[in-house]
This record gives C-alpha cells, structure tokens and sequence, in this order.
C-alpha cells in the first residue's frame, strides 16, 4: 500500500509559477516511479509528467515540455512538479500518482498507477 498526499495548488496569474509536492508513505519510495496527472472540468484525466526511481528518468506531456519539471527526493519520499509560464489551460485538479511494477521508466498510463492522491487545485487566472 502507498499513501499519497498532494499539496502546493492554489490561484496564480499568467505567467506565473506554482510548485507541488507529494509525499508517500507505506512502501520504499525509491523503488517505484512516479506520475503527475490533471484533470479539468468537463475533460478526461491527462498525463502530465513522470519520473522513474532515478531522476534522469522523466517523460512529459507535450503541452507541459520546457515549462514543468517533475523532480523527487527519495530521502524525503516527496516527487515535485515545478511548473512555470503557467497559463490558463492548465487550470485543473493535479494528482500524483505510484506505479509500484515500473522502476525504472514512468509510464504516461493512468492505467499503469496503482495508487492516487486526492488532488489539489491549480487556477491560474488570465
């Protein structure tokens, strides 16, 4: 079993930046990759960014490349999403994500993660 808690959405203008985190608890952290998704009203749940147990493992939605960078600290047990030039289309509810049977290379499945966090609101005003 794996607990994950997000945190660090709120309201940002244009333009601006917002980092969240997700901490993990209940299984080695560093033994799984991890992922971001969103969702936005009236849209389906979308891949974001993910991360292999190694930072230099990461893979990003198209619309999200060179403005987020998706990080983790496996002492911590926390993945972070840096996101930067926001803009308003990426207003959504933001969920990280476990997939405890890849290691290495995230996948930008929703079906491939086993576990959720709960979400957090990312508004970014125009």
């Amino acid at each position: 079993q794996v607990q994950l808690v997000e945190s660090g959405g709120g309201l940002v203008q244009t333009g601006g930046s917002l980092r969240l985190s997700c901490v993990a608890s209940g299984r080695t952290f560093s033994s799984y990759a991890m992922g971001w998704f969103r969702q936005a009203p009236g849209k389906e749940r979308a891949f974001v960014a993910g991360i292999g147990w190694s930072i230099s493992r990461t893979q990003y939605a198209d619309s999200v490349k060179g403005r987020f960078t998706v990080s983790r600290d496996n002492a911590k047990n926390t993945v972070y999403l840096q996101m930067d030039s926001l803009a308003p289309e990426d207003t959504a509810v933001y969920y990280c994500a476990a997939d405890v049977r890849r290691y290495y290379t995230p996948s930008s499945s929703q079906h491939s993660y086993d576990y959720w966090g709960q979400g957090t609101q990312v508004t970014v005003s125009s």
